[in-house]
C-alpha cells in the first residue's frame, strides 16, 4: 500500500523521472510528502527511501538538516519571525515576545487548536521590511504587534487562502517540462564507464 494518495503518487513518480539519479529527488519528495500531510511522517520517509533507493534513516537525516522540513506535526500556519541583525535592531525580539503572548505558546510550539506553530528564524531575506515575518514561507510584512494581531485574526477566520496555502505547499505551479531521464541512456553510460575502468 502506498503512503502517498493517488494524486501524490503520480506526482512522486514524475518527480523521480526528472533526475538522472533517483536519489536526487529526495528533497523534492520530502516537500511533496509535507504538502500532503503538513509534515514528514515516518511512513512518508519509508516510502521516499524506497522510491529513491536509500534508507529511511538517510531520508530522516536529510530532512532534519533543512529548516523547511518538519519531522513532527506543525500547525496549519507556521509563523516565522526573523531575529537576525536587521530585524533585531528594529524590534524583532519584542515582536517575537508579543507573538508568543498572543498565540499563547513558546517558540517551537503549536497552539492547542493546531492552527499556528511559532518559529524564530534566521535571515528571511526581507531586510528592508524589518522585523520580517513569514507565514508558510510567504512574506506577510507584519512588522508591528497590532498588525500581527490582525493577521492572526484573519488567518483564524480563514482569510488569506488565496496567498497563503496550508503549510507544506511550496509552489502551486506544477513542473511540466525540464529534464526527463532516459533510463536506457543512463544504463549505456554506466556500462561504458565500467567497461573503461
Amino acid at each position: 500500500m502506498s503512503y502517498f494518495n493517488a494524486t501524490m503518487t503520480g506526482r512522486a513518480r514524475q518527480l523521480v523521472s526528472l533526475y538522472p539519479e533517483p536519489r536526487s529527488a529526495l528533497v523534492p519528495l520530502c516537500h511533496l510528502a509535507q504538502e500532503q500531510d503538513g509534515w514528514l511522517t515516518p511512513e512518508a520517509m519509508e516510502e521516499i527511501a524506497e522510491l529513491v533507493g536509500v534508507t529511511p534513516a538517510e531520508v530522516r537525516g536529510t530532512a532534519t538538516f533543512y529548516d523547511m522540513l518538519h519531522t513532527e506535526p506543525v500547525g496549519r500556519y507556521v509563523v516565522a519571525v526573523c531575529t537576525n541583525i536587521a530585524c533585531l535592531l528594529d524590534g524583532a525580539i519584542e515582536l517575537l515576545a508579543h507573538a508568543q503572548e498572543r498565540l499563547g505558546v513558546p517558540v517551537g510550539a503549536t497552539t492547542p487548536d493546531g492552527l499556528f506553530t511559532l518559529e524564530e528564524a534566521e535571515c528571511l531575506a526581507d531586510c528592508d521590511h524589518p522585523p520580517c515575518v513569514q507565514v508558510n514561507h510567504r512574506f506577510v510584512r507584519t512588522t508591528t504587534a497590532a498588525a500581527f494581531d490582525r493577521l492572526v485574526e484573519e488567518l483564524s477566520a480563514g482569510g488569506h487562502a488565496e496567498d497563503i496555502p496550508a503549510h507544506g505547499t511550496l509552489v502551486r505551479v506544477r513542473r511540466s517540462g525540464g529534464l526527463r531521464v532516459d533510463a536506457g541512456q543512463i544504463a549505456r553510460e554506466r556500462a561504458a564507464q565500467e567497461g573503461s575502468g
